[in-house]
């Protein structure tokens, strides 16, 4: 990447722009504000594109980061500096203080920022290209691993109503058994899933299987989630 892939950013509240940086002299200011006008107020990315630029915004909690950028750099590289920003941002001001100032009343104190935050992208976009690929490929084993569990939780489900249909089986023989046993004392007769010992249940019940299976998902839950946290862009 080069000095010129970025052209121009700004902090907004709401519409009004708090802080912008450039060094370049063209239309996109005013072509970034139109586009500011324009956004809506949830909390989103959102990116346009205008005579072989790109316009990048960042929108959350009523404040907006923008980016200009060649068009030949990656969204998502404007988007990591979006955020790197944003956390800059919010660290300094985050107090109150942006919460009341006026328009460009931050140019002198966080223009100069907006600039180092610029050449950090730009000195480490190679590093942060292999991150995101690293990131979008431990989210894809994410969501594979989180549908395999659904699907496991479903087969326990469904484990638990054969278990109900055996219980509701071995309810209905039980009057016979005993019979047996009274007819012929001396043979112990015992159903395969009861305990010579105690006549309780096999503890491979339905609601230990159930309660596993579902161990196991928060356990693997857990697990993707640590592996999320660890990839971090910066």
């Amino acid at each position: 990447m080069g000095q010129e892939s970025f052209i121009y950013s700004f902090v907004a509240r709401g519409t009004m722009i708090l802080a912008e940086f450039t060094e370049f002299t063209g239309n996109f200011p005013a072509i970034a504000t139109q586009c500011l006008q324009k956004l809506p107020s949830t909390n989103n990315k959102f990116t346009y594109n205008c005579d072989h630029h790109s316009f990048n915004f960042l929108v959350e909690d009523g404040y907006a980061y923008c980016v200009v950028a060649k068009d030949s750099v990656g969204k998502q590289i404007s988007i990591a500096f979006l955020e790197r920003m944003k956390v800059d941002f919010r660290k300094r001001y985050g107090g109150g203080k942006a919460d009341t100032a006026v328009a460009k009343s931050l140019n002198k104190e966080f223009g100069p920022i907006m600039k180092e935050h610029m050449q950090y992208i730009i000195d480490h976009a190679d590093e942060i290209e292999k991150l995101l690929k690293v990131k979008a490929q431990v989210s894809e084993v994410k969501s594979i691993m989180l549908e395999n569990i659904d699907k496991a939780i479903d087969r326990g489900e469904n484990l638990t109503v054969l278990s109900d249909k055996a219980e509701t089986l071995r309810d209905s023989v039980r009057p016979r058994i005993q019979e047996k046993r009274d007819a012929n004392p001396k043979k112990d007769v015992v159903p395969k899933y009861e305990n010579k010992a105690s006549g309780t249940r096999s503890p491979l019940a339905s609601g230990s299987r159930n309660l596993a299976l579902h161990l196991s998902w928060f356990r693997l839950h857990q697990l993707a989630q640590i592996i999320m946290g660890s990839v971090r862009l910066f």
